[in-house]
């Protein structure tokens, strides 16, 4: 089992997509690691040998920012929004979508679920 930036990676998959468990590969830069490397995508994990994982190894450790460096990298973005109030930074605040997404109907990903909220009656109702 190869392990990467504290990540194991499935035997059964290919390479290029056991890649694809660090927070920060995607498919694209996973086979273009590989070829780097020259590693071909297609093996599986568990037929890689030591030497291999360690050559994959370097180069992500020389030239990307990946899993926790990369998470932190993020939230100190998302907190700098935060602090400056500015218009993406208060959607962030208020748990709201911050790239111009409709919420009227949509956005329940960010706002939770539905909160029932109750209605005015009319006078005619009330009598």
């Amino acid at each position: 089992m190869a392990r990467i930036q504290g990540i194991d990676l499935p035997n059964e998959k290919e390479v290029w997509t056991a890649l694809t468990y660090l927070y920060g590969i995607g498919p694209v830069l996973a086979r273009k690691i590989l070829e780097k490397v020259g590693i071909q995508g297609t093996v599986r994990v568990r037929d890689l040998s030591d030497e291999e994982v360690s050559r994959i190894v370097t180069e992500i450790d020389t030239n990307y920012v990946v899993e926790g460096q990369l998470r932190r990298t993020v939230a100190v973005n998302i907190q700098r929004l935060k602090d400056i109030n500015c218009y993406r930074g208060t959607r962030h605040k208020r748990n709201l979508p911050a790239r111009g997404q409709r919420t009227r109907t949509n956005a329940r990903t960010r706002k939770g679920p539905r909160k029932t909220v109750a209605t005015k009656k009319s006078i005619k109702a009330m009598r």
